[in-house]
């Protein structure tokens, strides 16, 4: 089974952070995304999708992204089941972020201390800026292949 979505859009308010009560970092926010097709008025039409990241990409994603920026994150549906203040059940669905990449550069006045600019990119839990990984030793190329 596969469940893998990848979303580029515009955030439309700054990222929501904070902390569970065991101190774990969790960053929540929304994307609005523009559908690739035009309504029958001729209009594109836009989702907007929740999103939620964990630990240190939330840490990431709070202190470097901000309500506008080109934003795109990878990762998996999450359907949640709870009950709202008036007891009817509901069901929201979210992203849970994997991997996320800044599309464009940040703007004057934006949060943080780094400046985070177009190919920056996290490549991996806790890894943010770190360089490609190896490709395999010789010993594993296509020679020792099953198929």
């Amino acid at each position: 089974m596969l469940n893998n979505i990848v979303l580029i859009g515009r955030l439309v308010a700054d990222p929501e952070m904070r902390y569970t009560q065991s101190g774990i970092a969790v960053c929540s926010f929304c994307l609005a995304v523009e559908r690739n097709f035009k309504n029958q008025a001729g209009e594109k039409e836009t989702d907007f999708i929740n999103a939620v990241a964990w630990r240190k990409s939330a840490e990431i994603i709070s202190q470097y992204v901000t309500k506008g920026n080109l934003f795109c994150v990878r990762g998996a549906l999450q359907s949640r089941k709870y009950q709202d203040k008036d007891g009817n059940n509901r069901t929201a669905f979210e992203v849970v972020v994997d991997d996320f990449q800044f599309i464009e550069p940040r703007r004057d006045g934006a949060k943080g201390t780094g400046q985070a600019g177009p190919g920056q990119q996290r490549q991996g839990p806790g890894s943010y800026g770190a360089p490609p990984p190896e490709p395999p030793p010789e010993s594993m190329m296509d020679d020792d292949l099953p198929f």
